[in-house]
């Protein structure tokens, strides 16, 4: 039986949350600033606005979840689930709000809120208590294709569409990648894994392919990605490379130390979601190469302390719950700021703890205070 809190939490994983979440501040303090001039005649608005709804519900929830016991989320895996997929089911009615072309958020009165970000801590709570449940007869059911495998995919092909439909490729991408590693390690055979892939990655090619080729933008930033690199010459810049070639160019433009903070062009003049998608940019123009390195490193060491809280967790639903939520962060960042860079295709994923969105960092918070308690029974 788990004793009481025995030792303090991993403050090396919690310092780096801490840092992440003060240099997300600062840079967007910096990448908005012009933004809200313009628009609402303040220039912290974007700041205020992530403080008020992101670092407020955040810090309660990382409070909450790294003073009470982590198996609390246990008993509430079916719940929660339910609850994250009703809520994805709601985009779609009227209290949906379409913003850049798709529908991903919920607008209740001054209140708004995206349930895939909502999903992303309630979907690994679910594998994590449903793959370590001994309960029953089909303990170890990873291993077996009806009692598991089939399951398995249900529930991740529900949630997967739930999400194409908004449309949101990105975060499908990320969620069923931390899924199927959560699936993985339970103890899964390679085979359910392997195929797992082809079926995912068949499913995005069908995904790619629907559309004619001047309305399906999945299929325009593939084209664009790939026209980068065997026929560059061919890129309209001013149309579908705009955004990646802009970036390039903030990027390339800060060198080592980069321009001052506070001091790009690109963020405000031409470089299109910097506050969102492309604010690893904007770091990388007004900090330069030493900034970027800086910020890559604290994701590093954020993930390594992680994979470590995992190894040495009580038992498997901790491990579980642990390397899901830190594949999910580590995931993210590496899609984000491989996309801006030109290394993979453009998404539209925000960088954990760093780009504006209240949602976004509020669950990131409560996952990182789940870890941060299960830290202290290692």
């Amino acid at each position: 039986m788990i004793k009481k809190i025995g030792h303090h939490p991993d403050y090396i994983f919690i310092s780096c949350i801490a840092i992440l979440v003060v240099f997300g501040l600062l840079m967007l303090s910096s990448a908005s600033s012009d933004l809200g001039k313009m628009q609402f005649n303040d220039t912290y608005y974007y700041l205020k606005h992530q403080l008020f709804y992101g670092l407020s519900f955040g810090i309660i929830g990382f409070l909450f979840a790294t003073f009470i016991n982590y198996r609390f989320w246990r008993k509430l895996a079916l719940p929660l689930l339910f609850v994250s997929l009703g809520l994805l089911i709601l985009v779609f009615t009227p209290l949906g709000s379409p913003h850049g072309g798709a529908t991903r958020s919920i607008d209740i009165g001054s209140l708004s809120f995206q349930p895939a970000e909502f999903l992303k801590f309630t979907f690994i709570i679910y594998l994590a208590a449903w793959l370590s449940s001994k309960n029953d007869k089909s303990f170890g059911r990873q291993k077996k294709f009806l009692s598991g495998y089939l399951p398995f995919l249900i529930i991740s092909g529900l949630v997967a569409f739930l999400m194409i439909m908004q449309p949101s490729t990105g975060l499908v991408a990320i969620i069923m990648a931390a899924g199927l590693l959560v699936y993985f390690i339970s103890g899964a055979r390679l085979s359910f894994v392997f195929g797992t892939i082809v079926l995912g990655l068949l499913g995005l090619i069908l995904i790619i392919s629907i559309g004619s080729s001047s309305d399906n933008y999945r299929l325009l930033r593939m084209q664009t990605y790939f026209k980068t690199f065997l026929e560059p010459e061919t890129i309209n810049y001013q149309n579908q490379g705009y955004q990646i070639n802009q970036a390039l160019m903030a990027i390339g433009s800060g060198g080592i130390f980069g321009v001052g903070f506070g001091q790009s062009i690109n963020k405000f003049k031409y470089l299109p979601e910097p506050l969102s998608d492309s604010i690893f940019a904007v770091i990388a123009q007004e900090l330069g190469f030493v900034g970027a390195v800086f910020l890559i490193g604290i994701f590093i060491l954020l993930f390594i302390r992680g994979m470590n809280i995992a190894k040495n967790s009580p038992d498997q639903f901790a491990k579980l719950t642990t390397v899901g939520f830190v594949s999910i962060i580590a995931i993210q960042t590496f899609i984000n700021i491989a996309a801006i860079s030109g290394i993979i295709p453009l998404t539209g994923v925000p960088l954990p703890f760093i780009s504006y969105g209240g949602t976004s960092l509020a669950v990131f918070l409560t996952m990182a205070g789940v870890v941060g308690n299960i830290s202290k029974y290692t």
